[in-house]
């Protein structure tokens, strides 16, 4: 009796605990449809509200709702997107996540997003160019400059490794609140060289991202956890030029030692977006020897004085930098914003100070604002002009 009691019992056991096994959902997000719509749909059945906020939303306080269906998913379908590179976030009661059904997962600084990719001709250049890719090397330097070892990204175009040739090299600057790993993660950089030089719209190069926080070593100091007194984590030092020094005196001559580079100043870029336009306009004004090539994104004078100028002061230097310039002579200075970003009115500044210096340069000018799809552009229209 006893033996048939314990089997009835772990038998009704096992009923109960099959009966509690949650039902096996599959979700898929994003799932990509016609004309540019795309539904996103996440996994919450106790949660009370869901909602959607993406990159192609021109404010970052905008969400969408989700609406919940069957088994607790949570579903939207947002509209006519055009092709490009986006990032999203759901949102919880405030609370923030990436999607649980998305692998890809994007970090911005200290913040991580999921993303996609939306085929289609505007963003061709961002697609994975499996027959001519070029390689990426997270590479630790000295910086005898700034008393640190650091790191810096490297792009080497495809073939680098049997050509024998050797290359000019852009070097390529980000934004505060990023790192060495922005151009390639955010801006897809490798990417989009990868393509414009299978085209034949680019000619080969080497890009050089570096860290522009000069208290920082690596992007392990740009996420919460790893500040010291050494280094106390994301602090905008751009105004004292220190990282445009340990550019010129640390990362060059650490990249013509070490790599296949032509080690003249016709075959050397810079170029930079927000925080690096900044830093490009100060290498292209106190080590004009160095570039002949220069790419402002999103960046200008500031009316009102910036690091430690007062306006008047920061007018002045910029037209007597201006001239040695021009007397010393270059190849490009390219300037490009949207008429949507915050910065607009800095990078209207410069422009007539350019103008009535009679500086020579070319000024994009485009939609959109401070954002990650405008600077991919910007690269792709400027990488082309290079070293021709």
């Amino acid at each position: 009796m006893k033996i048939i009691a314990a089997a009835i019992i772990s038998a009704l056991f096992m009923i109960t605990y099959t009966n509690a096994q949650p039902q096996e959902i599959t979700v898929v997000s994003p799932e990509f449809h016609e004309d540019g719509n795309v539904t996103f749909s996440i996994l919450a059945p106790y949660a009370q509200e869901m909602k959607l906020h993406g990159s192609w939303m021109p404010d970052w306080n905008e969400r969408i709702e989700l609406v919940k269906g069957e088994n607790g998913v949570w579903s939207v379908t947002v509209e006519n997107l055009k092709p490009d590179y986006y990032t999203y976030s759901y949102f919880s009661n405030s609370l923030r996540m990436i999607d649980p059904h998305n692998a890809l997962v994007i970090r911005d600084g200290r913040n991580h997003f999921s993303g996609f990719l939306l085929s289609g001709e505007e963003s061709r250049y961002y697609e994975v160019n499996e027959s001519h890719s070029g390689t990426l090397q997270e590479i630790w330097y000295s910086s005898p400059f700034l008393d640190l070892e650091r790191r810096m990204v490297v792009y080497t175009p495809h073939g680098y490794e049997t050509s024998g040739k050797k290359y000019p090299v852009l070097y390529l600057l980000h934004g505060g609140g990023g790192d060495e790993k922005a151009w390639s993660e955010l801006g897809l950089a490798n990417r989009i060289l990868d393509n414009l030089i299978a085209g034949g719209e680019a000619e080969p190069m080497i890009v050089v991202m570096t860290n522009g926080n000069p208290n920082q070593t690596s992007s392990w100091f740009n996420t919460p956890g790893y500040s010291s007194e050494a280094d106390p984590g994301f602090l905008n030092t751009m105004g004292n030029e220190q990282f445009e020094r340990s550019l010129v005196d640390d990362v060059i001559p650490f990249i013509e030692r070490n790599f296949r580079v032509i080690p003249e100043r016709e075959y050397r870029a810079v170029a930079g977006l927000s925080m690096g336009g900044w830093q490009t306009q100060r290498l292209a004004y106190h080590h004009p020897e160095v570039f002949n090539y220069y790419g402002v994104m999103s960046m200008g004078v500031i009316r009102t004085g910036a690091f430690g100028y007062e306006v008047d002061e920061l007018i002045e230097h910029t037209r007597i930098k201006m001239d040695q310039l021009n007397e010393l002579g270059f190849e490009l200075y390219w300037i490009a914003c949207g008429i949507d970003d915050f910065l607009y009115d800095s990078v209207e500044h410069m422009v007539e100070l350019l103008e009535a210096n009679d500086f020579n340069f070319i000024y994009r000018e485009s939609s959109g604002g401070h954002t990650w799809d405008r600077w991919r552009l910007y690269l792709s229209e400027f990488a082309p002009m290079l070293f021709k």
